[in-house]
């Protein structure tokens, strides 16, 4: 593990005006990869030994968290995070917590991957964040419940070791495990709270599930597919156009910002693995006066390196989701959508199969991984 820009000690206490305008943060290497626990893969929160004052779920709300210094409840302060109560120590004569005393919360993640930096965000809590977390990762089949995982059999894999941390900042802490792993353990030490936790890396499928699918997107996120570079990040990140699900509002998509010359807008994207492309759908929902102009599609074959057509310049409609069967299969490994000349669209989807050769590759990489 490597630490990035964290930042030990307590943040000045709330003053009044913009919450975030103290707020401590820095350019993390990694925030450019999927989040694994996105509510939107299907991560979430399924157990902590204490959540008395904020719940646990809100560690993994897509927005950054929100801060109303007025809104008390019965048990006290409210807050956008996760917050548990004040450790005590064992009697009077020892009123502090022992050493080894912390909180934890099990995480699923949306998309079992590797992991390559995690943020752990305690924005807004000032002088009740936690004196230092750390964070564990393991890998389990199936869907195991909290007690499977808290079992004594099952070895768990140090991520981010017990280290300080401070308030009101987004620390950040680089990871260097070349694993898959399917769940996380975040400990508070000694307790405090935590306002949101992302964890950046990529997307390694269970080649035995896409096997058995057959057909599916191939450049999704949950089935590994990636964003590998995009020209305009202006309004929101490339990313989204492979998120689950239809698009439900703009900035749920990618928008970039308006040309002024006489180029145009494109993404980069890595398929799972080597595929047969049968069908695409470009979707843009939420796109009125914004919506891209036209788009078009190469795709890369892996075994030869050349870029060909995978679909010609086409005329798109706002708000609408377009659907093309392919004449025939396309084999490809890559592909680059290519918008004109700037605006957006919310959803790619590229339907096909693995290739012999990529289904092989996928299940050596799933070996490899321990998965």
């Amino acid at each position: 593990m490597t630490a990035t820009a964290h930042f030990t000690g307590d943040a000045d206490p709330y003053g009044g005006g913009d919450p975030y305008a103290d707020y401590r943060t820095a350019g993390h290497p990694f925030t450019h990869l999927v989040d694994l626990a996105d509510r939107r893969l299907g991560a979430g929160v399924i157990a902590a030994n204490d959540e008395f004052f904020a719940q646990r779920e809100n560690l993994l709300k897509p927005e950054p968290a929100h801060f109303d210094p007025e809104r008390f409840g019965h048990k006290g302060k409210i807050m956008d995070g996760w917050e548990t109560r004040r450790r005590r120590g064992a009697s009077a004569d020892r009123p502090h917590p022992a050493d080894e005393d912390h909180d934890w919360a099990l995480i699923r993640l949306g998309a079992p991957g590797i992991v390559r930096g995690l943020v752990v965000d305690t924005a807004h809590f000032r002088g009740n964040y936690p004196q230092a977390v750390s964070v564990e990762a393991v890998s389990l089949p199936g869907s195991p419940s909290p007690e499977e995982l808290l079992a004594p059999d099952v070895t768990w894999t140090t991520l981010v070791p017990r280290t300080a941390v401070g308030g009101h900042a987004a620390n950040g802490f680089a990871v260097d495990v070349e694993r898959r792993f399917t769940h996380l353990r975040l400990c508070q030490h000694p307790d405090g709270g935590v306002a949101r936790l992302r964890v950046y890396g990529e997307v390694a499928p269970d080649p035995v599930w896409l096997s058995a699918l057959a057909t599916f997107d191939v450049v999704a996120l949950e089935n590994g597919g990636r964003v590998e570079d995009a020209s305009d990040r202006f309004y929101s990140p490339a990313t989204n156009t492979i998120q689950p699900g239809r698009s439900r509002k703009m900035d749920d998509g990618w928008e970039t910002r308006r040309r002024r010359d006489r180029g145009n807008d494109w993404i980069h994207y890595h398929l799972a693995e080597e595929a047969q492309i049968r069908a695409v759908e470009i979707d843009t929902a939420y796109l009125l006066g914004n919506a891209a102009g036209w788009a078009a599609l190469t795709a890369r074959d892996a075994r030869s390196g050349t870029w060909t057509e995978l679909l010609p310049r086409t005329r798109l409609q706002p708000d609408t989701n377009h659907r093309f069967v392919l004449p025939e299969p396309v084999r490809a490994d890559q592909v680059r959508a290519d918008i004109f000349p700037d605006g957006g669209i919310s959803r790619l989807r590229l339907f096909g199969s693995l290739t012999e050769r990529g289904a092989a590759r996928l299940a050596a990489r799933h070996a490899e991984l321990g998965g």
